[in-house]
């Protein structure tokens, strides 16, 4: 133990000198990333996120974690990026519930989605989502696997 700063992050004290401590001790060295890179995850995983988070905030109380989403397909075009993805349920019962009547509830999580996708990637977005039912697929290690948990 090199020093012992005192802090209190409920009283906002003793932070800047922390950081600044922080920042001494740290070894200089070249960046393991390049300054313009958001994150080492691919883009499909954001893609896969943004849409899940869609989901949760349309279903959050019929569907909770019963739900994943995987990026089939993801192609850059010169105006267009086309994205089709699948939405995984464990039940008809729930497919239905993402489908909604007449396919309302799809047609608003494409919506949402799509928008929240073209500001992320600064690009005009089509977006094909399918539901499909995996009955247990969160007890299957291959499924988990092929879903990227």
């Amino acid at each position: 133990c090199r020093e012992v700063i005192s802090i209190s992050a409920l009283m906002k004290e003793g932070i800047a000198t922390l950081l600044d401590r922080i920042l001494f001790y740290l070894p200089e060295g070249e960046p393991f990333y390049d300054n313009d890179d958001l994150s080492d995850m691919p883009t499909k995983f954001f893609v896969s996120e943004i849409i899940r988070e869609k989901v949760f905030q349309l279903f959050h109380e019929e569907l909770p974690y019963h739900t994943a989403v995987v990026v089939q397909e993801f192609k850059e075009k010169q105006t267009l990026i086309k994205i089709r993805a699948d939405i995984v349920v464990q039940r008809e019962t729930q497919k239905g519930i993402i489908l909604g009547d007449k396919g309302s509830m799809i047609k608003q999580l494409g919506t949402l989605s799509r928008k929240e996708l073209e500001e992320f990637l600064g690009q005009k977005v089509f977006l094909e989502l399918f539901v499909k039912v995996r009955p247990k697929w969160r007890d299957s290690e291959t499924h988990l696997k092929e879903y990227g948990y």
